[in-house]
């Protein structure tokens, strides 16, 4: 796909409609990255919550309802110096492609968007996105999934399961297993991932298990306390979530700063932080999210 025929974001359903084919296409054209550059760091735009019906952000609960608006915020952060790629369900980074966004990016797929936030079944993480078999054939780089432990919840074992079939199927392709593991309880009928030290670690330690090689295994993790203890728990490449940004930006920064220190931490995966700053500069954001990866030695 040329620059001059590429679509803008209003010509995608026209696009979808009469020429469908060109995603296909666009997908064997690409040009591709190294997946990790020469300072093993990495900073990946995060767009997969909208397919788990996870919308909101901090109180505005339908802020990532329009894609238009949504898709215009994801060309912005990819434009910047310093990001690496994109975290997204098909649908998403079939418009980013369309778009010419993901040219000389890392492009992720999330896998398994099954446990609808808000649902009786949340916990039944269903891989209901990519397939490692097709995030192999058309380019990706990689294959995200999200693996909820509750210990009160028989749907856990099918999940751990899955993401563990996920991981040996990626590793055996070539291609980065990225999985985010929580342990998580339900609470008055709402689903609570357990964010202290102990949980996280636990966590880490069921989700390093997964799979016959971890050749190819990242984790991607919440910034807890005692996060020197915490990133002890792994030698496994890590990659740190943003979650839904509360308090004042200044002090997410200085979070992800500190935590860039350590050896097992290579960057970061962030989404709402980056695409939604409280100020609006979504360019801005992103350029001192970029600052703080590639600004430090690995």
């Amino acid at each position: 796909m040329t620059t001059s025929n590429r679509p803008g974001i209003r010509d995608l359903t026209e696009v979808r409609v009469r020429e469908p084919e060109r995603i296909a296409a666009g997908w064997a054209s690409r040009k591709r990255r190294d997946r990790v550059g020469p300072d093993g760091r990495l900073l990946i735009v995060a767009a997969d919550h909208p397919a788990r019906g996870a919308l909101g952000v901090q109180d505005d609960r339908q802020a990532m309802a329009s894609r238009s608006e949504l898709l215009e915020r994801l060309v912005t952060a990819l434009s910047r110096p310093g990001v690496d790629g994109v975290l997204g369900t098909p649908d998403i980074l079939d418009d980013l492609l369309l778009l010419g966004a993901l040219d000389d990016k890392l492009a992720i797929g999330s896998m398994n968007r099954g446990g609808l936030q808000g649902s009786v079944f949340e916990f039944d993480d269903r891989f209901t996105a990519y397939t490692p078999a097709e995030i192999a054939a058309r380019g990706l780089d990689g294959g995200k999934m999200l693996t909820r432990i509750c210990l009160d919840d028989p749907a856990t074992v099918a999940t751990l399961e899955s993401s563990g079939r996920a991981v040996t199927e990626l590793a055996g392709l070539g291609l980065m297993a990225m999985v985010e593991p929580f342990l998580s309880v339900r609470v008055d009928g709402r689903v609570r991932n357990l964010l202290d030290p102990d949980s996280t670690i636990a966590s880490i330690h069921i989700a390093s298990g997964l799979g016959a090689t971890s050749q190819h295994t990242w984790l991607k993790l919440p910034v807890v306390d005692d996060l020197v203890r915490v990133m002890d728990a792994t030698t496994l490449p890590t990659l740190l979530l943003g979650g839904d940004p509360s308090g004042h930006p200044d002090e997410t920064y200085a979070a992800w700063a500190a935590a860039l220190d350590l050896p097992a931490v290579r960057g970061l995966v962030v989404g709402r932080a980056l695409l939604f700053p409280p100020d609006g500069n979504v360019a801005a954001a992103v350029d001192i999210a970029a600052g703080l990866v590639h600004g430090r030695r690995s």
